[in-house]
């Protein structure tokens, strides 16, 4: 038995291929098929089965589309409710993939009908626990509503041992969460590879012998999460096809200024260095990276058109992130420099700063920005500082004190994006960008809440 790593680092997930050196099986696939094709292809073997752990809530699946195209067995849950042909599978069910041995176990608490698979052969084990045992911790347990957060949380529990009594402690644990993914709750892990046995010793679902206490725990620490999550499971029930990745054709300069001017969504992908110095008025700084898809997904409002800004790698790279999160086909404008991207859109910039001169240079007049999240501000910032969360700050941007404003967070990206929404909104700015860890150094002491 051998199992590949599919990362998909931007999304804090990992795909599985488990082959026996002739034929596979896939386990929650991303959307873009083509790296799990690859992937096959590479190790030389038929993918026959396709299997997911549960309907995910921060991806739209691949799983679909690729059983369709190459003939796969597609197993979902039986007790989902989806509306397409799948092969149903159920707790206990047990089948074969060329020489290996599956066996289905229940483990509700992520969603309702979650599934993990046990994989056997020839005396070796494996399971993949999707969002139910991650490395150091669990699935999040609230992403179904308010109201089943309790009960999913005492699911949880009870999975996890239901799950440690299905498989051999030197069983190898492969989660589909944990990697940075929002679906996962604290305590973190920055753990690559784990056993069973392992997580039975340091895993706070097994160390905690108190099931009350666990829940209360696990439900205390969980913090807000993408806004683009309410999307994801409807859509997965559904069937997602595959997407189209090419690069679309560059928008009109014309076209991209009445854009802008009409208040549309135009995305900046350059860093956030050469946004702050010259950029087109009215554009949003996303700077490319592994930040990227969560907090476009989490602050773009679905159903609206999107233009990227950016070098072709750049755009063609956001193409495919912003596939796997249900932004179809978004329009670009290929190039770095802002005056021939819509040579009559008038420009903007604004300072960007590190701690040193913010200790220096910072007025009292002026207000300070704290855009972390709530538990991150309360836990050590500015003294004076006024919290918005990044995910809060469109529908609050009112909120925000008159004058200028200075604004920060834990490494300078979330504060990139909310400096430059407050310059597309006609506000004065000055980004801080650097690590909050350095303002001591600067000697600026932080309070807690």
């Amino acid at each position: 038995m051998e199992v590949v790593v599919i990362e998909t680092p931007p999304l804090g997930d990992r795909s599985y291929l488990v082959h026996d050196g002739a034929h596979g099986l896939l386990v929650d696939p991303q959307r873009d098929i083509d790296r799990l094709e690859r992937a096959a292809a590479e190790a030389g073997v038929e993918v026959t089965h396709v299997l997911e752990t549960h309907l995910h809530n921060d991806y739209l699946t691949g799983g679909y589309a690729y059983a369709r195209k190459h003939g796969a067995q597609y197993l979902v849950s039986a007790l989902d409710d989806v509306s397409f042909e799948r092969t149903p599978v159920a707790d206990g069910q047990r089948f074969s993939v060329g020489a290996l041995t599956v066996t289905a176990v229940a483990t509700p608490g992520h969603t309702h009908h979650h599934l993990s698979y046990v994989v056997e052969h020839e005396g070796r084990q494996a399971v993949f626990s999707g969002g139910s045992v991650l490395y150091g911790s669990v699935g999040r347990t609230d992403l179904l509503g308010a109201r089943d957060t309790v009960g999913l949380s005492h699911d949880q529990y009870a999975s996890a041992r239901r799950l440690a009594g299905e498989a051999r402690p030197d069983a190898a644990l492969y989660p589909t969460h944990g990697f940075g993914s929002f679906c996962s709750s604290g305590p973190a892990s920055d753990a690559t590879e784990s056993t069973l046995g392992e997580q039975l010793e340091s895993n706070h679902v097994y160390t905690d012998p108190d099931e009350g206490h666990f829940v209360a725990e696990l439900i205390a620490n969980l913090t807000a999460y993408p806004s683009f999550y309410a999307h994801m499971a409807p859509l997965n029930a559904e069937g997602p096809g595959e997407p189209d990745l090419s690069v679309p054709e560059p928008l009109d300069p014309h076209m991209l200024q009445h854009r802008l001017e009409a208040g549309e969504w135009v995305v900046d992908l350059r860093s956030r260095v050469a946004f702050a110095s010259d950029h087109l008025r009215g554009t949003a700084s996303f700077e490319y990276g592994t930040n990227f898809t969560n907090y476009l997904g989490w602050l773009f409002p679905y159903g609206r058109t999107l233009t990227l800004v950016g070098a072709r790698d750049d755009v063609e790279r956001a193409v495919r992130d912003l596939a796997r999160i249900g932004i179809e086909r978004p329009d670009a404008a290929l190039g770095e420099d802002p005056a021939q991207l819509a040579p009559g859109a008038p420009a903007s910039s604004y300072p960007r700063l590190g701690w040193a001169h913010v200790a220096a240079q910072l007025p009292p007049e002026d207000t300070v920005l704290d855009v972390r999240r709530r538990e991150e501000h309360d836990a050590g910032h500015l003294p004076g500082a006024v919290n918005v969360p990044l995910h809060e700050l469109l529908a609050r941007l009112d909120d925000v004190p008159a004058g200028r404003v200075w604004v920060y967070c834990s490494s300078g990206y979330r504060a990139s994006v909310a400096a430059s929404l407050l310059d597309r909104a006609g506000r004065a700015v000055v980004l801080i960008d650097d690590r909050l860890s350095r303002a001591a150094h600067a000697g600026l002491s932080l309070v807690t809440a």
